[in-house]
């Protein structure tokens, strides 16, 4: 009984303390020829002080970018803690989400969250503090919902691909699945690391949101949606997502899953 005792003044406690310190974040950011959007970005991040204040490093992953991305990223210098990670050759959003999750998983804290984004500045940045308190209350994972202004037609059927894709081989309530603005606990995706290794993230396209977030899923996590605006006006120069090829992946994936249910079936005899 006093062991009991002390377990729930331990938990006042550390209670106690998260509300007076707080949370410490991370963000990733891949970046792939996004030149015309850099300074932009870094606007958006600078004009939020608290961002500025919480942020322990700021991880932008140049994905092999033939631009000027690369140089003027390193060349910030600014209030922000940026730190780039460069691909010599493009390797695609999978390949720059796994470097930028392994890097700040070296130094983020069990309690960090984890906060990634797009880096044309077309997610909305004053969603994010309703999406930290989500993960404060309780969520392993926040998504952006998005909510589209002026966006294609095609990149509107990505959308609704993948958020297909995961309802009908998880049965996860979610409908966006694709945004890369989102909101992880560091001890999430490091128990995803643990148990997954090098196979956390397969799909090397723009669908590798999705398999996170199908093996997040198959682990327990408590996943929850918040909506965000999508303003596809405010980015400068076209989109970097093959449609058709992105399409394909989905529908990999849903094979993929589709066939381990029934590799996982008991046989009758």
């Amino acid at each position: 009984m006093i062991w009991g005792e002390h377990v729930v003044v331990l938990v006042e406690e550390r209670s106690e303390l998260s509300r007076l310190r707080p949370v410490p974040l991370h963000l990733v950011i891949p970046a792939f020829n996004e030149q015309e959007n850099v300074a932009q970005l870094f606007a958006d991040l600078e004009r939020r002080p608290e961002l500025a204040a919480r942020a322990s490093s700021i991880v932008i992953v140049d994905d092999g970018s033939s631009d000027l991305t690369p140089l003027l990223v390193s060349a910030y210098d600014g209030p922000l803690p940026i730190e780039l990670l460069r691909f010599d050759q493009n390797q695609g959003p999978g390949a720059a989400f796994r470097a930028g999750f392994e890097r700040v998983l070296e130094a983020a804290p069990d309690d960090a969250y984890i906060v990634t984004l797009e880096a044309d500045g077309t997610g909305d940045l004053e969603a994010l503090p309703r999406m930290l308190a989500a993960a404060a209350g309780g969520a392993d994972v926040v998504l952006a919902d998005w909510k589209m202004q002026n966006v294609s037609a095609h990149r509107r059927l990505c959308s609704s691909a993948a958020g297909f894709v995961v309802r009908h081989a998880l049965g996860i309530d979610a409908k966006t699945v694709s945004s890369f603005f989102r909101v992880y606990r560091a001890s999430t995706l490091r128990a995803a690391f643990h148990r997954y290794g090098d196979n956390l993230i397969r799909e090397s396209g723009f669908a590798c949101k999705a398999e996170i977030l199908a093996k997040l899923a198959s682990m327990g996590a408590r996943i929850v949606e918040e909506p965000v605006a999508l303003d596809w006006s405010r980015r400068n120069g076209d989109s970097k997502m093959p449609v058709m090829k992105t399409m394909l992946a989905y529908w990999r994936m849903l094979f993929r899953a589709h066939s381990s249910a029934e590799a996982a079936e008991p046989v009758r005899t």
